[in-house]
């Protein structure tokens, strides 16, 4: 089976104070804009620039997948918000030298297009989330010249050792071939970059986004006075179905731990966990909670330009 394939189904598991009212996509037909294209990112500039919205797309995906799955653009553009569609992929943890890689991509997108950097969100859907929280949490600790506003992250597994534990008890229920091959790569992945036992927690705390078995927040400790949301659709009919998954299997169980814990570290006001209903549906229009979908977009607008 494509090793791509096998990953991009394994991630699945586990009022404005500036009075601006945000324009619905329905009620524009071709916001003005300039495009940007180059191997690390597709940038979409508005005329007048409010904001930029950083997005970085799920494990197997890129720029175009992001625009095709999440109908955020024309909105966004029509609010005065640039987006950068990041192509950034194939990461479920980052190192010092991709923090840094990224960070000057970035830098260098602002610079070289004029771009606005008074408001930054930066956000992403599945192994993306786990992006944008290490991200944001180096540039925030290293006092880039990058400094986010907020972030946010969809149906992320931010839970590294979780989604290791989870790959477990999916070869013991051996409910399908392709469950089999994606908990197998798991295992197989992590044991190489973590360890097994009791010394690989070490391990797995140094490049996590979150444990929930030790409510180790280190790698995301740097984030206060960040607006955060967490978004999730725990449909937990659809993955009992389809997956054979309960509660404690998907990601939404351990996304909304880390809500509770970063509400006690940075407080309630600037983390919101938003858990959706019947709003996960892919582009082709097949149903799956694990989908960019699940974000209002343009209640999103209105969160990046309320101050």
């Amino acid at each position: 089976m494509n090793r791509l394939f096998v990953i991009s189904m394994l991630l699945v598991f586990v009022v404005c104070s500036q009075d601006k009212d945000v324009k619905q996509k329905e009620q524009i037909s071709a916001p003005e804009s300039t495009t940007v294209i180059s191997d690390d990112y597709e940038l979409i500039i508005p005329k007048k620039q409010d904001g930029l919205l950083i997005l970085f797309p799920c494990y197997p995906c890129n720029a175009e997948n992001t625009r095709t799955e999440f109908s955020i653009v024309d909105i966004a553009i029509a609010n005065n918000i640039t987006v950068l569609l990041m192509n950034f992929n194939q990461h479920l943890w980052l190192s010092k030298t991709e923090k840094e890689g990224l960070e000057n991509v970035i830098i260098d997108a602002v610079a070289k297009n004029n771009i606005n950097p008074n408001n930054i969100y930066i956000g992403g859907f599945s192994s993306g989330g786990n992006i944008s929280l290490l991200l944001t949490n180096y540039l925030k600790s290293t006092e880039s010249a990058i400094q986010p506003k907020g972030l946010f992250i969809v149906d992320s597994p931010i839970d590294l050792l979780a989604l290791y534990e989870s790959a477990n008890k999916t070869i013991e229920k051996n409910f399908s071939e392709p469950a089999l091959q994606e908990a197998n790569w798991i295992i197989e992945s992590f044991d190489s970059e973590f360890g097994v036992g009791d010394t690989a927690i070490a391990n797995y705390n140094r490049k996590s986004p979150y444990l929930s078995k030790t409510n180790e927040t280190i790698n995301i400790s740097e984030l206060d006075g960040l607006k955060i949301r967490l978004y999730s659709e725990p449909d937990t009919l659809w993955w009992k179905e389809n997956r054979q998954a309960e509660y404690e299997n998907m990601n939404a169980y351990y996304i909304e731990q880390l809500a509770n814990d970063l509400s006690i570290l940075y407080g309630k006001d600037k983390v919101t966990y938003i858990k959706t209903k019947n709003r996960g549906y892919r582009a082709n229009g097949d149903r799956h909670p694990h989908s960019w979908a699940i974000i209002d977009e343009k209640d999103l607008v209105h969160w990046i330009l309320t101050k």
